[in-house]
């Protein structure tokens, strides 16, 4: 049988120019037109972004499950505004009450919330009632904070952990997830102002990049797990287990820094009533810590940028019962290794990455609170997928409140991804339609089929759930197989050459990836992301002419998507030929293809792979005998 011959023939329609403009609302425009962002996808010549120095102290109480801190926040104004006041935002108030979430609770998740015993900025104490706040609160400002000027916040508070553990707060009597624990400087941007937006439950977040310094009391025989580099391992680990950690670092091997015994044994920190574990971090959006005075700690370290040869360390703690975490060490020196050496092929950013065992399945900058499952493999996956958020929003700065597709996409893109290598990619694709596609392609209702664009705060939790994950990934890898490994990875990187430790948008990202490639990819971006299209193709019509093919396939679905042309002979031998996203460039609504064979058709088929059709009984044609 002589290879197969495919000749596209785009259709000239109304369609061939359409979508060659990106919708951009008003605010954003305003952004390129004061020039603090490009249309070239590089940051503006103006472009700016706030700065915070955190200083924080931190207490816990783990009897009454009681944080009590102080901060100083030197906060520099670098935008051209004049701020008369301030946002200040607590995340943990979603448990008052009050609060808006996006689904029931029960009492458990339920707590008091905020209480700032006092609030001084530049030496001048505010009064402030912390009672009334939410999750977002402003602060009107004594003395403006000029273009270029700092000023000096000072912060003391308190607040208690829920006893339903999710994000964060209760795992068990002996150990705590302490996330989101103190008053920070919400964003000012050039685009929207104060971030105002109220979070809740659904939400995740959009912080600026700061520095920290970060110090723990925690109390006898407590462990404390934090990011940032740590500073005092001798000061308040016993010199055996001390000795343990620092040996990890260069170490390819797990190593047990403590085990159920000894931290049974209370043999591991120093014993003192009150131990002050020390923390320090730069250019970073968030610190986040973790205490136990049970769980079981285990370390190694990974090389991840091998013309350096930096490692990271990987550490993981958990119940000595888990029967996954034993496993995280190594599992995150995989995906360390895979993340930083394949896609995006960016060195691991920063110094150490720690796998605690909770409930939230959720990712911290250094650090990821995952639920344990006796499933090893859906465990490795969900540990896959929040190491992977280390770029995606950590290294990037996106927008995830507004613009969750911007990183959880991404996350999901990386996690199919490095799944192919470690499970192959059968078994990779069938956990991906399984987990992100299924569901969206099987359900016709309104809620599914939302413009992915749509802000995240706007969009109904199915609605959410598929702009986040499964249609934004779908849209990464069909861009992947369009532009071919090679571009694709070399545009991903040149996005994030030019954007980590910034505030990327969509816009940002979209115009920086044409540029890289050197192609208007508008019509694309429109078909994806600006559309309420999902996938649905159909072959047509066939005409048979001698040897002669020619397949009218209709995209009624409306997405650009890759698919195969699968022959099937009536001897039984198949062949494939695949078609990537560029077949709609042209016309979004029907493509044809000729094909010449030499040998007896017995049907032509369409396979989308993990781009799952809605309809799949139209797209076989069989020859009639």
């Amino acid at each position: 049988m002589n290879t197969l011959k495919v000749l596209f023939l785009f259709l000239i329609t109304s369609f061939t120019v359409s979508g060659q403009e990106l919708y951009t609302p008003r605010n954003i425009k305003n952004a390129y037109d004061k020039g603090t962002r490009s249309y070239d996808g590089n940051p503006g010549k103006n472009y700016w972004q706030n700065h915070g120095k955190y200083d924080i102290q931190v207490s816990v109480d783990e009897k009454n499950k009681i944080v009590t801190g102080k901060e100083t926040i030197t906060y520099t104004n670098n935008s051209p505004d004049t701020l008369k006041s301030a946002a200040i935002r607590f995340v943990n108030n979603i448990h008052k009450p009050e609060a808006p979430r996006a689904g029931y609770v029960v009492a458990d998740y339920l707590s008091s919330g905020l209480k700032i015993k006092s609030f001084a900025i530049n030496g001048k104490t505010l009064e402030v009632n912390s009672s009334g706040w939410g999750t977002v609160a402003s602060v009107a400002l004594k003395d403006a904070l000029l273009p270029g000027q700092s000023a000096s916040f000072e912060i003391e508070w308190s607040y208690p952990l829920s006893k339903l553990s999710g994000r964060e707060g209760q795992i068990d009597n002996t150990s705590l997830f302490v996330a989101y624990a103190y008053p920070r400087i919400s964003v000012y941007d050039d685009y929207n102002g104060w971030d105002m937006i109220p979070h809740t439950d659904r939400t995740e977040f959009y912080n600026d990049f700061n520095d920290y310094k970060l110090a723990v009391k925690a109390p006898k025989n407590y462990v404390v797990w934090a990011t940032g580099d740590f500073l005092n391992p001798d000061e308040v680990l016993e010199p055996e287990y001390a000795s343990r950690l620092k040996k990890s670092y260069t170490s390819d091997e797990v190593i047990h820094i403590a085990t159920a015994e000894e931290m049974k044994k209370g043999s591991v920190t120093k014993q003192k009533d009150g131990n002050i574990w020390k923390f320090e971090v730069k250019n970073i959006s968030d610190v986040t810590f973790s205490l136990s005075s049970s769980y079981v700690w285990d370390a190694a370290s990974v090389v991840v940028d091998k013309k350096t040869n930096r490692r990271a360390s990987v550490q993981a703690a958990y119940n000595e019962a888990a029967n996954d975490f034993p496993h995280a060490v190594e599992w995150g020196r995989l995906a360390l290794d895979w993340f930083s050496n394949n896609l995006p092929g960016v060195p691991y950013p920063f110094s150490k990455m720690t796998a605690f065992q909770g409930f939230a399945d959720m990712e911290y900058p250094m650090m990821i609170n995952d639920s344990s499952t006796p499933d090893l493999e859906f465990s490795q996956f969900v540990l896959n997928h929040e190491v992977a958020h280390t770029y995606f929003p950590f290294y990037m700065g996106t927008n995830e409140t507004r613009y969750a597709f911007m990183d959880e996409g991404w996350a999901t893109t990386l996690e199919y991804l490095i799944g192919q290598q470690q499970l192959g990619k059968e078994k990779a694709a069938e956990n991906y339609k399984k987990f992100r596609v299924k569901k969206w392609i099987s359900d016709p209702s309104t809620e599914e089929d939302q413009p992915i664009i749509s802000m995240s705060t706007q969009v109904s939790d199915a609605g959410y759930g598929n702009n986040a994950y499964g249609k934004p990934s779908l849209a990464y890898l069909a861009l992947k197989d369009m532009l071919g490994d090679e571009m694709f990875g070399k545009a991903l990187r040149t996005y994030m050459d030019r954007w980590n430790g910034k505030h990327p948008i969509p816009w940002d990202f979209f115009y920086s990836i044409n540029d890289a490639t050197k192609q208007n990819l508008n019509w694309f971006w429109n078909s994806w992301f600006f559309s309420n299209n999902y996938i649905d193709l159909s072959i047509a019509k066939v005409t048979v002419k001698g040897k002669n093919y020619t397949v009218s396939v209709k995209n009624t679905g409306g997405f650009a998507v890759p698919f195969d042309i699968k022959i099937t002979f009536i001897d039984g031998k198949q062949q494939r030929l695949h078609q990537t996203p560029i077949a709609w460039k042209n016309n979004r609504k029907e493509t044809f293809f000729e094909v010449n064979v030499n040998a007896p058709v017995q049907s032509i088929s369409l396979d989308g792979g993990i781009f799952m059709d809605a309809s799949p009984a139209d797209n076989v044609w069989i020859q009639k005998l």
